[in-house]
């Protein structure tokens, strides 16, 4: 009862918001790049709000379940197929025994998650069912998928009401240039007038240096005032280190726990999913915003979760019609 790895894909772990408190102990968070695509996907399926999903990166898995269950697919457009014949995504889709969920390359976006009504079969390590790879703990034997591998599902989970309600308009981000808010500092002190204004009013590009751990941008000589070199300190989700060759890294999920380089600034959490789901070769700006400003676009970003928790719990309006339709032609069907 669960799913079999046919093909792996680029990159596909099990994830969730990722393992807090151990950083000071040299274990990064890790969890997932796309925390609105994770939090929606599990919201389409009434999931408890941490549970773990696949996330899958450039080029997605191919699945077959051995067993009923719902699934939810968000995030890039990996073109997925059922059995051949397209799936929708956003959406809540029921899946049988034998069914064969493949994904193709990312047409838009970069990363895709599944969430699963029957929740994984993953073991809770130090808090967490993610896996961090670095560390080789969490998720399936602290590696990526393989083929050939196989996941059991923890529960037996094969209703949801509302069912035909549960579908959500799918995320855009097939563009190619984004500008990303950001609140400064906290170091960005130790650079130049000129190194500020650089930041803020040049465009970036995407390198090819981009993985779980950091994305390492391209772009004009952000320069400081003496050195960008520090004694190491901690480092959050979103932090943009500035080395001596002037470049910007931003710091992603799978980041080091600390480092010696100074921070110009941190990325705003909400538009963290933006900047995960690029590629190669796109642009990317920065806005210096405030941290009300920032708290103000996460409290935003949460009612915007909730408003969608409550479009997908309210009886589907086309069914309703078609049921009385039918009743009042049939009297087939009951009030």
């Amino acid at each position: 009862m669960g799913i079999r790895i046919l093909k792996g894909g680029m990159l596909t772990t099990v994830q969730d918001m990722g393992r807090t408190g151990y950083q000071s102990q040299g274990f990064s968070v890790a969890g997932v790049m796309d925390i609105k695509s994770f939090h929606i996907a599990n919201l389409l399926l009434d999931n408890p709000e941490n549970e773990a999903v696949l996330e899958f990166t450039l080029i997605g898995p191919t699945l077959e379940f051995t067993s009923e269950t719902i699934i939810a697919i968000t995030g890039g457009d990996f073109s997925p197929t059922i059995n051949g014949e397209k799936a929708p995504m956003y959406t809540a889709i029921y899946m049988k025994k034998g069914d064969i969920l493949k994904f193709g390359s990312a047409r838009t976006g970069s990363r895709g998650y599944i969430a699963f009504s029957s929740y994984l079969k993953i073991p809770v390590v130090m808090g967490s069912r993610c896996t961090n790879m670095k560390s080789g703990i969490g998720g399936f034997k602290g590696r990526k998928l393989m083929d050939g591998d196989y996941i059991n599902f923890r529960i037996k989970r094969r209703y949801l009401p509302f069912f035909l309600s549960r579908h959500l308009e799918p995320e855009d981000f097939d563009q190619d240039k984004v500008t990303l808010r950001v609140v400064m500092g906290p170091q960005d002190h130790r650079f130049s007038k000129q190194g500020i204004e650089t930041f803020l009013n040049e465009e970036f590009t995407v390198t090819s240096q981009f993985d779980r751990m950091g994305c390492r941008l391209e772009g004009p000589f952000i320069a400081p005032k003496t050195t960008s070199d520090m004694i190491s300190d901690g480092i959050a989700f979103g932090s943009i280190q500035v080395p001596s060759h002037g470049k910007p890294i931003i710091l992603l999920a799978d980041r080091q726990t600390t480092g010696g380089y100074a921070k110009i600034a941190t990325v705003a959490s909400v538009d963290i999913p933006k900047l995960v789901q690029r590629k190669t070769d796109h642009k990317i700006r920065f806005t210096a915003i405030t941290v009300e400003e920032a708290q103000r676009l996460y409290l935003e970003a949460e009612r915007e979760l909730d408003e969608m928790r409550r479009l997908i719990h309210q009886p589907c309006k086309e069914v309703l019609e078609c049921r009385i339709t039918a009743k009042r032609i049939s009297g087939l069907f009951p009030q």
